[in-house]
């Protein structure tokens, strides 16, 4: 099938349709399992409409290869990676096109530990898949598809763990939590409810209706920002569809965004305990100021949440994460999870006087553009490479990194340009104090990707 399938290291992700079938989604899912140790496979989704349609199609792929599968339906992605470590599971597979639109859907692989595959374990999907090497089992040694009650549990329970629940329940706050149809609600409202707090739960019901588009940026979100101040709200969490993701408004109906939502994690963690704090090359410098001050040594990884956490293990990160709203709490899984982020914030508001409008103004000030460009026709690796080549030939007065695209770093900015994984597009993210520089900033660069010269 032609049309937008990427199959990479991190997964799979397409078009429902026009790039992704059931029949790739059997063969991904078998040349998975074929890889894995013997153990049964735990197996979830998101909220999108099209998740009954690939679930039986993993399902026959995993238990095709001889695993036990273990289905837990609309589970967080978070859940999902703490239920393969909890389970004891040979590893996981998440049904998930993460914040794309709705016409997208995927796949997301786990590792035993309950993280993300590694860039080795991916390619090694991908030569298998490749080379058609599926392991098929005889009818008498196919696997079983049995259902895993309750799996939501130890992971609420890991959470609360985290914070001073009594003085959250002392507070008696209102809450407004947008779920965006997705496979974070049930949880959401249990933890919300956990903690003693009146939660408003939007499109909770995980059925991919979207109110708007999925991923949580300032302008889906405009009539979700609203209705914060209007329900006396103190803060409004808005989880992207898998849950991994989380964006803050404060209770003005200010929008407070997905960088923030590390830097107000780690500003109550920081105040708990000591530790190195992991980022990857496109988070703001907010988390990482907030560090330094706390005197935290800070380590920048490549993008991709699999790179924070093998550095996060390497160096026994206190916390981890990344600026697209994913706080990753090592005192609960090693996966990016909205509801650790939900419950340190709260945790933040209930042991502090002051509203979240007014903790989040004495937060370092940053002003961040984050700009995407279609990936030329043609545009392979070598083209991307060279690109590269030009844009930090023409700046040597900037520190360059190369571990990820290019990332620039001068004593009072930073621009990080690199191709997506996910998508057909090359993102530029550009970060200093003045927001007309990062303008700026954002600005040259991408017009030096459109034209393909750094001239």
């Amino acid at each position: 099938m032609s049309g937008t399938r990427i199959a990479s290291v991190s997964g799979l992700r397409g078009i429902v349709g026009n790039g992704l079938d059931p029949a790739i989604v059997v063969e991904f899912a078998a040349a998975y399992a074929a890889g894995c140790a013997p153990g049964p496979i735990i197996v979830g989704h998101d909220g999108r409409v099209t998740a009954p349609v690939f679930m039986p199609a993993v399902l026959a792929g995993v238990t095709a290869t001889g695993r036990d599968a273990l289905q837990v339906g609309a589970t967080a992605t978070p859940t999902l990676g703490r239920l393969v470590r909890d389970q004891g599971a040979a590893g996981g597979i998440q049904i998930s096109a993460s914040h794309n639109p709705p016409q997208y859907n995927g796949l997301k692989f786990f590792q035993p530990e309950g993280m993300v595959l590694s860039a080795a374990k991916g390619r090694e999907i991908l030569e298998r898949l490749e080379r058609k090497e599926f392991g098929w089992a005889n009818w008498d040694s196919l696997g079983r598809v049995r259902s895993l009650e309750d799996p939501d549990n130890a992971h609420l329970n890991q959470v609360l763990k985290l914070v001073d629940v009594a003085a959250i329940r002392k507070r008696k706050y209102t809450v407004v939590l947008d779920a965006c149809h997705g496979a974070g609600g049930r949880l959401g409202t249990a933890l919300l409810r956990a903690l003693g707090v009146n939660a408003v739960v939007l499109g909770g019901t995980p059925d991919g209706r979207y109110d708007h588009p999925p991923e949580p940026t300032e302008a889906n979100l405009q009539a979700f920002s609203a209705i914060v101040p209007a329900t006396g709200a103190v803060v409004g969490f808005a989880q992207d569809p898998d849950a991994d993701r989380l964006a803050l408004v404060d209770e003005t109906g200010r929008y407070i965004g997905e960088e923030l939502t590390l830097a107000l994690a780690a500003t109550r963690r920081l105040r708990q305990a000591k530790g190195p704090v992991i980022l990857n090359l496109s988070t703001s410098r907010v988390t990482e100021d907030l560090a330094v001050q706390a005197g935290c040594p800070v380590y920048r990884t490549p993008v991709g949440e699999i790179h924070v956490v093998e550095r996060m293990l390497a160096e026994k990160a206190m916390l981890g994460g990344e600026g697209n709203g994913g706080v990753i709490d090592p005192r609960v899984g090693f996966v990016r999870d909205s509801f650790v982020g939900m419950a340190l914030v709260l945790d933040l508001l209930a042991t502090s006087d002051d509203p979240l409008s007014q903790i989040v103004e004495r937060l370092p000030k940053y002003a961040m553009i984050k700009d995407q460009y279609p990936l030329k026709a043609g545009g392979g690796p070598a083209s991307v490479a060279a690109l590269w080549d030009k844009l930090e030939a023409a700046h040597p007065e900037a520190k360059a990194d190369r571990r990820d695209g290019l990332r620039l770093d001068w004593s009072d900015r930073w621009v990080h340009v690199r191709a997506s994984n996910t998508e057909p597009i090359v993102r530029v993210i550009a970060e200093s104090a003045d927001p007309t520089v990062s303008r700026e900033l954002a600005s040259q660069i991408g017009r030096w990707v459109t034209s393909g010269d750094a001239t």
